[in-house]
């Protein structure tokens, strides 16, 4: 497994020169969003169709 700073590496050397650092911190953002998400699957940190059509419906007040 890479370290988060190798990976941000990989990241910029596949970034446009021309990036911006607005740019660089979306990506660096994207890629944190999915890996929370992937470990939060792995450890079972997960809610069933059923669940979030339930408390869509308690936010949305329907």
């Amino acid at each position: 497994m890479n370290t988060a700073k190798e990976e941000v590496r990989k990241m910029l050397d596949q970034l446009p020169d021309d990036a911006s650092f607005e740019d660089i911190q979306y990506h660096i953002y994207v890629r944190e969003k999915i890996e929370r998400g992937l470990k939060d699957i792995q450890e079972g940190r997960v809610l069933s169709l059923e669940e979030i059509e339930k408390r869509m419906a308690k936010w949305l007040g329907k």
